[in-house]
């Protein structure tokens, strides 16, 4: 078996961070999850007598993070590896949701990430080494309508992942950006923030889209299990990647996106070039 690591996973409640603990639990690694209730503070350290720990914080509480995370360095030791998954997924036209609602987007899936991420880097920045996983999503890469402002979050954070890594390599810390396609989780369903709709307009581009999300809602390709495993394997890796999409939806979506792209760029190179001196 690989060397047993201490995880801290934001988020264990449920989803991909509930079967990433789990996974992880069996595999003999430690965890340290967050949570937002002392009941699932309870309900999660039940999973292991010894090796299931819990804390509840929310994310966007930023003046309380640093307090958390160094009394888990001191009580239950080094944080070899970050999982930053808490977050949601917003829906709604951009005209149509009001900013309130993407200052929380970014707050709970940018800032958040950001936040506890910024408190534990001075202790792996002391030991040199240390692995940072942000759970981004296919919504990072490419887009549909009627979820910019969880596109946009996911965009943010796939951004601070690469320019992170890029600086922390030098230290011996690696940082990957984890980008799941359609899992059965509970993003799209009890989870998810929906703005009413109010302007006929949209309705040819989006009703359908939010209907059929609906429905698949539970019945969706991706195994989260699954997910666990493939991310338990990237955290034994002795070079893991900036990025990686799980789900052959986020690779075929992504790839679609990178060649419209390309194509989009010869097609307008002329024009890119004429402002060059």
């Amino acid at each position: 078996m690989a060397a047993s690591k201490i995880l801290f996973i934001t988020g264990v409640s449920s989803g991909f961070g509930r079967a990433l603990a789990q996974e992880a639990l069996a595999a003999g690694h430690t965890v340290v999850g967050t949570v937002r209730a002392e009941q699932a503070r309870q309900d999660f350290e039940a999973l292991s007598a010894d090796a299931a720990y819990c804390r509840v914080l929310d994310v966007t509480d930023f003046d309380g993070i640093d307090g958390v995370v160094a009394e888990v360095e001191a009580t239950v030791g080094p944080i070899d590896v970050l999982v930053n998954n808490a977050g949601y997924g917003h829906e709604g036209v951009l005209e149509e949701s009001p900013l309130a609602e993407l200052r929380q987007q970014f707050d709970v899936n940018v800032f958040g990430a950001v936040a506890v991420t910024r408190a534990v880097l001075p202790f792996m920045r002391s030991r040199r080494c240390g692995h940072v996983i942000n759970i981004t999503s296919m919504g990072g890469h490419t887009t549909m309508p009627g979820i910019a402002y969880y596109c946009g979050s996911k965009f943010a954070l796939e951004g601070i992942s690469e320019a992170l890594g890029k600086e922390l390599k030098p230290l011996g810390i690696a940082v990957t950006a984890v980008a799941p396609g359609s899992f059965r989780t509970d993003w799209a369903g009890r989870s998810m923030v929906r703005t009413p709709r109010s302007i006929p307009d949209y309705d040819a581009v989006f009703d359908s889209v939010r209907a059929a999300r609906m429905a698949k809602s539970g019945k969706q390709l991706g195994d989260p299990l699954k997910a666990a495993r493939a991310i338990l394997a990237l955290i034994a890796a002795p070079s893991p990647p900036a990025h990686l999409l799980l789900g052959s939806d986020a690779l075929r979506l992504v790839r679609q996106k990178l060649a419209e792209f390309e194509d989009e760029m010869q097609a307008w190179e002329a024009v890119t070039i004429s402002t060059d001196g």
